[in-house]
């Protein structure tokens, strides 16, 4: 009973302490909300105002139809040039694409010539210009299709090839966005105001004044977890019913219980990792280089940013023992498809088992160095 009471008030002690930083609880505040909404609306994978541009040298009611075919908020509004303008447009950026009709574009075509339109496409801008041009070809195609048989009713086709897609229809970016920057922002803070926390009681010299204390290694390190593991779970709230869903009206098809009891398993083992990193690290300085590479890797190797099926093989079986690459999987399960208990509690016990195991050796080396200070 009393193990728990000095965890308890310790762990106020730890809430006071993140309080009375200013510059940490500003930054808490801003990750958890306008870092998510600018993460979530700030970047698209669609292609949007696209600036276009049109070399009509065919002159013809097909090549004034194809020009017509592109608008707002797909494209920007197209714009006609000379083909002497192209290289120097494309070299100032001026333009996205620049599509080219050739000239006796629309009678070589009833001939059956097969005539060719060249697309020029700036790269730099690697995806947009990728997914854009699929857009162009695709309205091209169509638009020359219903131009030859004069009728925009559906001709019948060898295969009646029918696209569902399932949990974002619409293909908003920002419903999976929004979600994968809670998710980041989960692990980096965790693991920062943890380590921060242990770092500060060494350079302030409050670890001295707790080890006179008849006190614990656990019950410290129990009060530093629970303490910024609360921190975080509401400011993970608030993201969540806030942002992502009020402000970016992002649907959650599952259990929002489910998620957050998720979440508490997954931040006793980020907490535990920042016990580690704030052991082993000697200053703040320290503390951070070793936080670029641990949050790069667990940002990375999740399957947030990108799908895990896409790494190597060998690299799959490493990310099976990180506890975010379980986290995401889990989250995606019940936000998307709506999931329950029998769909994710694998994941549960993973990141409960490794959650665990390092957390125990978190507080061995905490215990450790706390006995090498005395």
């Amino acid at each position: 009973m009393n193990s728990l009471l000095n965890i308890f008030w310790l762990g106020l002690k730890e809430i006071r302490s993140l309080i009375s930083d200013k510059v940490m609880l500003l930054f808490v505040i801003y990750a958890f909300t306008m870092a998510v909404y600018i993460q979530a609306t700030g970047t698209s994978n669609e292609v949007n105002n696209a600036s276009i541009a049109f070399v009509d040298e065919d002159n013809s009611a097909l090549s004034k139809e194809l020009f017509n075919a592109f608008y707002p908020p797909r494209f920007q509004i197209p714009k006609k040039i000379n083909a002497h303008e192209v290289e120097t447009a494309m070299d100032k950026g001026q333009f996205m694409f620049v599509v080219v009709i050739p000239p006796q574009f629309e009678s070589d075509l009833r001939a059956g010539r097969n005539p060719e339109i060249q697309i020029n496409i700036d790269a730099t801008a690697m995806q947009q210009a990728s997914i854009g041009t699929n857009y162009i070809k695709n309205i091209i195609n169509k638009r020359i299709s219903n131009f030859l048989k004069r009728t925009d009713e559906k001709t019948t086709m060898p295969v009646n090839l029918i696209v569902r897609k399932l949990f974002n229809p619409n293909g908003v970016s920002s419903w999976f966005l929004s979600v994968v920057a809670i998710i980041n922002q989960i692990s980096l803070l965790t693991i920062v105001l943890t380590g921060a926390a242990v770092i500060r009681e060494r350079e302030h010299g409050t670890l001295e004044h707790l080890l006179v204390m008849p006190l614990t290694a656990f019950e410290i390190a129990m009060a530093k977890v629970w303490a910024n593991g609360l921190v975080i779970l509401i400011a993970t709230a608030v993201s969540l019913f806030g942002v992502v869903e009020m402000a970016l009206k992002v649907p959650f098809a599952g259990s929002h219980l489910l998620w957050f009891f998720g979440v508490i398993l997954y931040l006793f083992f980020a907490t535990a990792l920042g016990i580690f990193l704030g052991t082993i690290s000697r200053s703040m300085a320290q503390f951070a280089l070793l936080i670029i590479l641990v949050i790069l890797m667990l940002m990375l190797l999740s399957g947030g940013s990108t799908p895990v099926e896409s790494q190597p093989e060998w690299l799959q079986r490493l990310t099976f023992f990180l506890p975010s690459r379980h986290f995401v999987s889990f989250s995606q399960v019940i936000i998307y498809r709506g999931g329950g208990l029998n769909a994710v509690w694998s994941q549960f016990l993973m990141v409960s088992a490794m959650g665990l195991g390092f957390f125990i050796y978190s507080l061995a080396l905490f215990r450790k160095s706390i006995a090498v200070t005395k």
